[in-house]
C-alpha cells in the first residue's frame, strides 16, 4: 500500500507539473503571437477586436468577413496630413478624403470630427452594420481607426464620386446616358432589395439620396453612409429621432414619425426623378421659398404630351418614349403620399430590369445600328 501511495502521488505530481508547463508555454506563445500581430504592417491592420469597452459590440468578426483596424499614422500619411486637395466630399460630421496607402492602394477615408452622442452612435452603427453586409451594390467598409477624440472609417474608393456630383456638378449629367442612368437606378434598387428582403432582420437605410449613391470607374452604383440606418423590428421606430435630408424624407415620417421600408421607396422615387429630370430634390424659387421636385413634376409626369419637355436636356430625345413613360410611372408610384400605395422595392426592381441593356445588367436587347451599304454592295441597276 505504501508503494502504491508513493507511485500514485508521484504520478499526480508529474501530471500537475506537466499541466503547469503547458500553461507556461501557452501563455508565452499567446504573448509572442499578440506581439507579432501588433508589430505587423499597420496598414494591413488587425482583424476586428476589442478596442474600447464601449465598442465591444463591434467584436462580431462577421461570418462573411472582417474589418481592419488601421493605424492613424498610415491614414495621416496617405491623405497628406488630410490636405484640402484630397477632399472628396463633406458630410454632416466631417470630410471624406482620398488616401493612397502602401502598394499604391487607394481608399476613401471619412473623418468624424464631432465627439457628440450622434456622431458616436452613427460611427458605431455604421461599423456594426457594414461588417455584416456584403453586396455588389453596397459600399465595402475596409476598416476603421480611433485616434484620441477623432474617428475614421475607411472604404473602397469610388472613382466617379457621387451621383449628386455627376448630376448637379460641373458636368451636369453629360457623362450619364439614358441607359447608364437606368443601370444606376437598377443598382440602387438591388441594394435596397438586399437590405429590405435578404437581411435578417431587414434594414431600413433612412438616408437614401443622390450624395449617398457612389459610382465606381464603370459607373456601377453602390449605397453608402449607413450611420442613420436602423434594423427593422428591433427598435421602437415611433421614438426614433427624426433624421434625413429635406426633399427625400417621406411625408408620413416627416409628419407622424412613421418609418417603414416604404420610406426608402419614397427616397428612391426622388432619386429616380433626379435621374429623369436632372433637377435637385429641392429648388430655391425665392430667398424664403423652395419647391420640391415631387410637387413640381407630379402634374407633368402623368401627361404624355408634357413629359418629354421636362426631361434632363443631357438625355432629351435619346430614349424610347415608351420606356420614358414606364420610368415616369414607376417614379409616380414610389412618391405617392400614402405609403400603402407605394410598391415594394422588389416590384420596382423587376419593372426596371427590362429597361436596362443586357451588357449593363438588365434584359433589354438594344438593336445595333445597321451599317450603311457601300457602293460595291448595291445591286446592279
Amino acid at each position: 500500500m505504501v508503494i502504491a501511495l508513493i507511485v500514485s502521488s508521484a504520478s499526480l505530481i508529474a501530471i500537475i507539473l506537466l499541466l503547469l508547463l503547458l500553461w507556461i508555454y501557452q501563455t508565452r506563445y499567446s504573448k509572442s503571437r499578440n506581439k507579432s500581430f501588433q508589430t505587423s504592417d499597420s496598414v494591413k491592420g488587425l482583424v476586428l477586436g476589442p478596442i474600447l469597452g464601449k465598442f465591444n459590440s463591434m467584436k462580431m468578426s462577421a461570418s462573411k468577413g472582417s474589418v481592419t483596424l488601421f493605424d492613424y499614422k498610415a491614414l495621416e500619411a496617405g491623405t497628406g496630413n488630410f490636405q484640402e486637395q484630397n477632399i472628396l466630399g463633406v458630410g454632416g460630421f466631417g470630410c471624406v478624403y482620398k488616401a493612397c496607402l502602401d502598394d499604391n492602394f487607394q481608399v476613401a477615408v471619412k473623418r468624424l470630427d464631432c465627439c457628440g452622442q450622434d456622431a458616436e452612435r452613427e460611427f458605431e452603427n455604421e461599423v456594426n452594420l457594414l461588417v455584416k453586409i456584403q453586396h455588389p451594390n453596397i459600399i465595402s467598409l475596409l476598416g476603421y481607426c480611433i485616434h484620441e477624440e477623432t474617428k475614421f472609417l475607411v472604404y473602397e474608393l469610388m472613382q466617379n464620386g457621387s451621383l449628386e456630383t455627376q448630376l448637379h456638378g460641373p458636368t451636369h449629367g453629360s457623362a450619364l446616358s439614358w441607359h447608364m442612368r437606368m443601370r444606376i437606378a437598377l443598382d440602387v434598387a438591388r441594394g435596397l432589395e438586399y437590405l429590405h428582403e435578404h437581411c435578417n432582420p431587414p434594414v431600413i437605410h433612412r438616408d437614401l439620396k443622390s450624395s449617398n449613391i457612389l459610382l465606381d470607374t464603370n459607373f456601377n452604383a453602390k449605397l453608402s453612409d449607413f450611420g442613420l440606418a436602423i434594423i427593422d423590428g428591433t427598435q421602437n421606430k415611433s421614438n426614433i429621432k427624426l433624421s434625413g435630408t429635406l426633399g427625400y424624407v417621406a411625408p408620413e415620417y416627416l409628419l407622424d414619425g412613421k418609418l417603414t421600408d416604404k420610406s426608402d421607396v419614397y427616397a428612391f422615387g426622388v432619386v429616380l426623378l433626379e435621374l429623369l429630370l436632372g433637377k435637385k430634390p429641392v429648388e430655391k424659387l425665392a430667398p424664403a421659398q423652395c419647391q420640391s421636385i415631387v410637387t413640381w413634376a407630379m402634374p407633368q409626369l402623368t401627361d404624355r404630351s408634357k413629359l418629354p419637355n421636362i426631361v434632363d436636356p443631357a438625355i432629351k430625345d435619346t430614349m424610347d418614349l415608351k420606356h420614358l413613360y414606364q420610368v415616369a410611372a414607376v417614379a409616380v408610384l414610389c412618391v405617392q403620399p400614402e405609403p400603402s400605395y407605394r410598391p415594394l422595392i422588389t416590384d420596382v426592381l423587376h419593372s426596371l430590369i427590362p429597361l436596362v441593356p443586357v451588357e449593363l445588367g438588365g434584359t433589354l436587347r438594344v438593336p445595333q445600328p445597321t451599317p450603311p451599304m457601300s457602293p460595291t454592295s448595291l445591286p446592279a441597276p
